[in-house]
């Protein structure tokens, strides 16, 4: 179903529902994909360009170039399932990840469940970052994320610019960040998490008695 639509409200839509394709163009796309998955698991995201796609696909490069257009977004196409399973858990699953609880705490709880998803992925995310910088926040999971945020953040904060706000709350979630921190610098994911509640701190709503505002009442 989605988040309900309405003041405050942001209509979101689960990754996967693209218009119906065609049986050879379906066929096609999961060629591609099958031959991309093989690639990154037997020899690493480094190898799968376009050319190597196509030659392990048996079919064109034209036709990868013409389904895909780069490999930036060959690689994330790569995790439109576990991005489906995703979206679906913070727009329909239960609280406070999903509807339910108050805005605050379903803003935490998506930030959190946001660590673990970049965390899990952050090889291929890393990847199609590095081909192409600005393949993540042109993708349609960034926009779900950003919509999410955003209307969490004006449920909580109304007087901010809540669309700015969500992109500089996101901006820490770089697969690249992450990486570094969990592989460079030994950061474990609980740590992350703990300072991501130092962020939110100093970004949501106090009350007059001094307690963190709740914001408006759960779903």
């Amino acid at each position: 179903m989605g988040e309900a639509s309405g003041p405050g409200r942001v209509e979101l839509t689960v990754l996967g529902q693209a218009p119906v394709e065609r049986a050879d163009a379906a066929r096609n796309r999961r060629r591609i994909l099958d031959a991309a998955s093989r690639l990154l698991a037997e020899q690493g995201p480094e190898a799968v360009t376009m050319n190597a796609v196509a030659a392990a696909a048996g079919m064109g490069v034209g036709t990868v170039y013409r389904r895909f257009g780069d490999v930036a977004t060959l690689l994330l196409a790569l995790l439109d399932h576990r991005e489906q399973q995703f979206q679906e858990a913070f727009l329909d699953g239960p609280a406070p990840l999903g509807p339910g609880a108050p805005p605050a705490d379903r803003l935490r709880a998506f930030l959190y469940a946001l660590t673990d998803h970049i965390a899990a992925h952050r090889t291929v995310m890393l990847a199609a970052e590095t081909a192409s910088p600005m393949a993540l926040y042109r993708s349609a999971a960034y926009v779900a994320w950003h919509a999410h945020v955003s209307m969490l953040l004006h449920r909580t904060r109304p007087e901010a610019d809540e669309a700015v706000l969500a992109h500089l709350l996101l901006a820490p979630f770089g697969p690249g960040l992450i990486r570094h921190l969990s592989d460079d610098r030994g950061t474990l994911l609980d740590e992350f998490k703990a300072a991501v509640d130092h962020l939110l701190g100093m970004c949501l709503p106090v009350r007059a008695d001094g307690a963190r505002a709740e914001g408006a009442s759960a779903d």
